[in-house]
């Protein structure tokens, strides 16, 4: 795994779902249909599976064990999404755990599923774009 340093800071440390990705591994993507790029969405429709009439999920999260097919690594260790531009709404309102000084317990359910620590209230998050961004430009340390 490759860690990112950001102002002296390991950015996996900064946001835990670089290096989580037990939603992705855990929960069925669900989503309005009209996502799908096929329907003028921007979800890659080729990503997808039927649900129901109205409803699509994201391939391999229908079933248990689920993963989702845009989850790149290994949960737990160091983990991207394929598709995070054009992710479902049903994933950018998932919030992580401890953000703003919320719990979501779904978040932690998955991430104890997945044996990783619960993470808690008022946490230090770098979630942001500029942050992201910092930390490709700076060195990638080995991991130890």
């Amino acid at each position: 795994m490759n860690r990112f340093i950001v102002a002296g800071e390991i950015m996996s440390d900064l946001n835990p779902c670089m290096s989580c990705g037990a939603c992705c591994a855990f929960f069925r993507v669900s989503f309005y249909w009209a996502e799908g790029s096929d329907a003028g969405g921007c979800v890659p429709v080729e990503l997808t599976e039927p649900v129901s009439p109205f409803l699509r999920c994201m391939a391999g999260t229908k079933q248990k064990p689920c993963r989702c097919i845009a989850l790149d690594g290994t949960p737990g260790e160091s983990v991207s999404c394929k598709i995070y531009p054009d992710r479902p709404s049903t994933c950018r309102e998932f919030s992580i755990s401890g953000e703003a000084g919320e719990i979501n317990e779904a978040c932690n359910r998955a991430r104890a599923w997945y044996g990783l620590p619960l993470l808690y209230k008022d946490m230090p998050f770098h979630t942001s774009a500029d942050a992201a961004t910092e930390a490709l430009t700076r060195v990638q340390l080995p991991a130890n």
